[in-house]
C-alpha cells in the first residue's frame, strides 16, 4: 500500500502520538496543536495521566475527546457505512485520546480504522535506566515488540511516516564532544540504551525493505523544564531516575537531598557535564521534523552516519531515513544545574557528594548544527529559564497530577 503524503496544511494531517500523556508527548501535543495539526493520542497511562491530556485541552482550546475504542467489527462497520467521512473531521486542531496499548493490535487497527493516520510521532515506551537492567524482558517487549505490532498495523493503512524519539544513550561513551550526527554508535549500557539502538536499526531497515518509508530518529540529550503556564510538566512515578526532577522534589520539601554521583570528572567544577533541553524546546523539535519530512524545510541530504536520503514523492513528501540531534549545543554540570534551580525557586538545595556511578562519562553534549540547518531549528531557552519554568510546576503541583486526581 502506497504511504500517506505529509506536504499538505497542518490542518489537514492527522498525527497520531504514542505515548502523548507523557512528559516530552504531552508537551509536543501542544505544540502541534498550536500549529492547527489533527493530533490522535495512544498511551495506556503507565507512566502518564488522563490529566495531562485534560491540561493540554486548557492549554491550547482545543477540547480533547476522551474516546472510548469500539471493538474491531464495530469501526469496521462504521467505515463501510459512512465510507471516508468517518477518517476525517474538518480541518483545523482537534485532540482524540484513547487510552490503549501499542501491544495491543486489536485497539490499534480499530484506531487506524477511525483516524486517517498520516504520520505517527512514536514515544511509548518504558524509560527508566535501572529498572530496565533489573526487568530486561519486560523492556525489550514492551518497546521492541510494541513497535514492531505499531508499524505493522500502520503499514497495513498506508502510513509508513514514523518519527521515534531515540536518545543520545546510542553514541555510548562518544568518540568525540560535542556530539555531531556523524559520530558512530557504540555498545548501550543497558536494556533500555539498547531498546533505542535496537529499534533505530529496525526502523532504517524498515526503509531498506521498502522505500516509501519516511523515518526520522531524533535522539535526544537531557529534556527538563515545563511549560510556561505551570499547567503540564514530569511527573515520575515513585523516586524520580533523573536529576531534575529529583532536585525539584528536593527543593519543595518531598525528598531530603540530592546525591551528587561523582566529583572528581576532568570538568570544571568535577561534576558529570550534560546537554539539558528545554522540553518545549525539544517539542518543538518534532514539529520541525514533520515540516521536513514534508519536504518544506532543509535539503534531506544524508548528513552523518545512518542517514539515507531516497527518492521524494511528486509532491515533495521525503522518503528514507534522517538523523538528528536534539540539544543545545553546551554542557552544564550536575552542581550548575543545582545552583540554577537554587536561583529560581530562591532557597538552598541541599545535596551530597556520592561515589561515581559505573557507565557514568565526565561530559556529553550535542552539536545541534545539523537540526539548525535541516529543520531550521534551534534550542532557545536557557538553563535559567528551564529551571524557572521547572520550579513552576513544581510548586504549583507537589504532587503531580495526583493533586487532580
Amino acid at each position: 500500500m502506497a504511504n500517506a503524503l505529509l506536504a499538505k496544511d497542518p490542518a489537514e494531517t492527522c498525527v497520531l502520538v504514542t505515548g502523548g500523556a507523557g512528559f516530552i508527548g504531552s508537551h509536543t501535543v501542544v505544540e502541534l496543536l498550536e500549529r492547527n495539526y489533527q493530533v490522535v493520542i495512544v498511551d495506556d497511562l503507565s507512566n502518564s495521566s488522563r490529566e495531562a491530556v485534560r491540561r493540554v485541552g486548557e492549554i491550547t482550546g482545543v477540547a480533547p475527546v476522551f474516546a472510548d475504542l469500539p471493538n474491531e467489527e464495530e469501526a469496521e462497520a462504521v467505515a463501510a457505512v459512512a465510507g471516508a467521512a468517518v477518517r476525517e473531521v474538518a480541518p483545523g486542531p482537534s485532540l482524540t485520546f484513547y487510552e490503549a496499548n501499542i501491544l495491543d493490535r486489536a485497539a490499534l487497527e480499530t484506531i487506524f480504522t477511525m483516524h486517517a493516520v498520516d504520520v505517527i510521532i512514536h514515544f511509548a515506551g518504558f524509560k527508566a535506566v535501572g529498572e530496565s537492567v533489573a526487568k530486561p524482558l519486560e523492556y525489550y517487549w514492551n518497546n521492541i515488540a510494541g513497535t514492531l505490532v505499531l508499524c505493522e498495523v500502520a503499514r497495513e493503512h498506508g502510513c509508513k511516516n514514523i518519527v521515534f524519539s531515540s536518545s543520545a544513550t546510542v553514541y555510548g561513551e562518544p568518540e568525540f564532544v560535542p556530539i555531531t550526527e556523524s559520530c558512530p554508535k557504540h555498545d548501550a549500557t543497558n536494556p533500555y540504551g539498547w531498546t533505542k539502538s535496537m529499534l533505530e536499526q529496525i526502523l532504517s531497515d524498515l526503509y531498506a525493505g521498502d522505500s516509501e518509508w519516511n523515518v526520522v530518529l531524533l535522539r535526544y540529550f537531557n529534556p527538563i523544564g515545563a511549560h510556561e503556564s505551570g499547567r503540564i510538566g514530569e511527573d515520575p512515578k515513585g523516586i524520580p531516575n533523573n536529576l531534575l526532577p529529583y532536585v525539584a522534589q528536593v527543593a519543595v520539601g518531598k525528598l531530603e537531598q540530592v546525591g551528587v554521583f561523582g566529583d572528581d570528572y576532568p570538568t570544571p567544577d568535577g561534576t558529570g557535564v550534560r546537554d539539558y533541553i528545554h522540553v518545549v524546546d525539544l517539542a518543538r523539535g518534532h514539529v520541525a521534523a514533520l515540516d521536513w519530512m514534508a519536504g518544506r524545510v532543509g535539503t534531506g541530504e544524508p548528513i552523518g552516519v545512518g542517514s539515507v536520503a531516497g527518492e521524494p514523492a511528486e509532491d515533495g513528501t521525503r522518503r528514507g531515513v534522517g538523523i538528528f540531534n536534539l540539544g543545545t549545543g553546551k554542557g552544564s554540570s550536575v552542581l550548575d544545574v543545582i545552583h540554577a534551580f537554587e536561583a529560581a525557586c530562591g532557597h538552598e538545595i541541599p545535596y551530597r557528594i556520592m561515589a561515581r556511578r559505573p557507565g557514568d562519562i565526565a561530559e556529553c553534549y550535542a552539536d545541534a548544527t545539523k537540526a539548525r540547518d535541516e529543520l531550521g531549528w534551534t534550542a532557545e531557552y536557557d538553563m535559567a529559564r528551564m529551571c524557572e519554568d521547572g520550579w513552576r510546576w513544581q510548586s504549583q503541583n507537589p504532587d503531580g497530577y495526583g493533586d487532580a486526581e
